[in-house]
């Protein structure tokens, strides 16, 4: 038997699986009160709020520093662990 064929003999067996699975089983609806205390935790900024964090330039040059900082270390940390364990003369 081809892998070709056997695949598509597991793709029709997981589609009769799923359409199985879509007629027995049935969406459950969440309480109420979950909802209400999940809306209460969630909290979106506004429009505006995001656009006053952008705005404040020192503190996004700050951020961005620290994440060119961080690659910078992480990169010069893979180098010298390539030089000192990988690097193996040939010859």
């Amino acid at each position: 038997m081809s892998d070709r064929h056997r695949g598509a003999q597991s793709e029709e067996r997981l589609r009769a699986l799923e359409a199985r699975l879509a007629g027995t089983l049935r969406p459950v609806a969440p309480p109420q009160e979950l909802l209400q205390r999940l809306r209460g935790r969630i909290h979106f900024p506004d429009r505006s709020q995001i656009a006053d964090r952008l705005r404040n330039w020192q503190r996004l040059m700050l951020v961005l520093g620290g994440v060119i900082s961080g690659a910078v270390v992480v990169l010069t940390l893979v180098r010298a662990l390539y030089h000192m364990v990988g690097r193996r003369d040939v010859g």
